[in-house]
């Protein structure tokens, strides 16, 4: 076994644990000693929880011993965004408010991990109340740095587990996802992570009170992983996918079809409605889609996806209508400038009255049924996670130039939250000195299909993390 543990994929991990290779306490005390090393110069945890992981690993190892069965994921650290509850512990969302906010429960996809074995070893960073934009700077934590060039953002709002998962601090970070929260941060600190189909994990997203959010809140996101490797990734979905009673919405469909006749068609799409792309982010598409020609798909190149900017526009509106009463509240909650990128989004669609709200609800059914209709046509997508390079830190809150900027580069996972199908964020490279990246769109309930795929693009390009954070700009 080399001596840093935590440079080993998770599946690695888990499997020199299970065979009695290393302890889950000497696991433990690896990551425990690469976040003692690495947060100071990224602050991506928020949280740590090393007694806590320690006296869970003292368990896993006393089972061991005992000659019990171990899970999949045993002894597999990982962080947990902010904003999803871990019993015993705050979630504060990145707001001084919510200091004592204390978890009563895991959330299900957090006891799903805990379950497989995995431990959680702390809360990672975010933006204000996940809402302030989409590099991950909050009131209660700060800045967390991306690791390949402290000029540009590690994106968000899952970026402290992107960092994390990054810098080798977690094997495994549990983001979510509602407009690209887990693929951004993915692609900008050169990770692969997953955006599954809306109840494919199960979540409860009750964490400020007993009620639950609006139907938006409720279709749009989704909790996901990030992972260094497409294998790790696709081991975290066999563990979250399933049905608990504390979601409704999760349904038992197999985490794996039927097997698709004859090669798999990819649409290949590099610049969704035709509003620009970088050279580099165009290169690392052709290289996937050479990846994925070249391991039998049928690849071909699409004039482009359906209904794009009628998506948009509605996806804006009716989450605009839903948030519009708890606006004043969350303003304050937010902090100085912290509403800029929030308010300038309202500004660009506000929201509706009763009647259009209705009307909306149907033209979004009908969205769906478009895409649907396309991925019959074509099973996978092949496209940007962001059509540019890594940007700077709050480019999306400096003014509405800045912040249309960031909402187009991002508008390919903006649409697919909306029609509610999964997407596997996978790297391509490193161009210019950052990371570089696509996403694999399928159909519903079809994540094994974008894995696959996925793994055809790894199989080709390599893994790029972990790496060490760059004390400067780029190396």
């Amino acid at each position: 076994m080399p001596d840093a543990l935590w440079r080993l994929t998770a599946a690695a991990q888990a499997e020199a644990v299970r065979g009695a290779a290393v302890s889950a306490a000497e696991l433990v005390e690896s990551h425990l000693e690469r976040v003692a090393e690495v947060d100071p110069r990224v602050n991506a945890v928020t949280r740590l929880m090393a007694e806590r992981a320690r006296a869970d690993a003292a368990r896993i190892d006393r089972r061991r011993a005992a000659g019990e069965t171990l899970g999949p994921l045993a002894g597999v650290p990982f962080t947990v965004k902010e904003s999803t509850p871990v019993e015993g512990v705050p979630t504060t969302f990145g707001v001084p408010r919510f200091r004592k906010l204390v978890a009563r429960s895991d959330a299900p996809p957090v006891a799903r991990l805990r379950a497989a074995g995995a431990i959680p070893l702390g809360h990672s960073n975010v933006p204000t109340l996940i809402l302030a934009g989409v590099h991950t700077r909050s009131e209660l934590f700060g800045d967390t740095v991306n690791p390949w060039d402290r000029g540009r953002t590690p994106g968000g709002s899952s970026g402290g587990d992107g960092v994390a998962v990054a810098t080798g601090m977690a094997a495994l970070g549990l983001g979510n996802d509602s407009g690209g929260s887990v693929r951004i941060p993915a692609q900008f600190c050169g990770v692969a992570g997953l955006k599954p189909t809306p109840g494919r994990f199960p979540a409860d997203h009750r964490v400020l009170g007993p009620e639950d959010p609006g139907p938006a809140s409720q279709a749009l996101v989704t909790d996901g992983p990030l992972a260094r490797s497409v294998g790790d990734l696709r081991l975290a979905y066999e563990v979250l996918a399933g049905t608990d009673p504390r979601d409704p919405r999760a349904v038992p469909v197999p985490a794996h079809g039927e097997p698709l006749p004859g090669p798999v068609k990819v649409a290949v799409v590099a610049d969704p409605g035709g509003h620009g792309v970088h050279p580099s982010v165009r290169a690392a598409i052709e290289t996937a889609a050479g990846a994925l020609g070249d391991a039998g798909y049928d690849v071909r190149e699409t004039p482009d996806v359906p209904r794009l900017d009628e998506a948009l526009e509605a996806y804006g509106r009716i989450t605009a209508t839903e948030f519009a009463p708890s606006r004043p509240s969350v303003r304050k909650l937010l902090g100085p400038g912290g509403d800029r990128c929030l308010e300038m989004a309202m500004e660009r669609t506000p929201p509706v009255d009763a009647a259009e709200f209705m009307r909306l609800t149907g033209v979004w059914l009908n969205i769906r049924r478009s895409w649907a209709e396309f991925l019959h046509e074509y099973p996978l997508l092949l496209g940007p996670v962001f059509t540019e390079p890594p940007v700077e830190p709050g480019l999306e809150s400096r003014d509405r130039a800045g912040r249309d900027r960031v909402a187009s580069a991002m508008r390919l996972c903006t649409v697919t939250s909306f029609v509610g199908v999964p997407a596997v964020a996978v790297p391509t490279g490193v161009a210019d000195g950052l990371p570089s990246g696509v996403q694999i769109v399928g159909r519903a309930f079809r994540e094994d299909l974008c894995l696959a795929a996925a793994q055809a693009v790894e199989d080709r390009c390599g893994v790029l993390t972990p790496i060490d954070p760059r004390p400067g700009g780029r190396g």
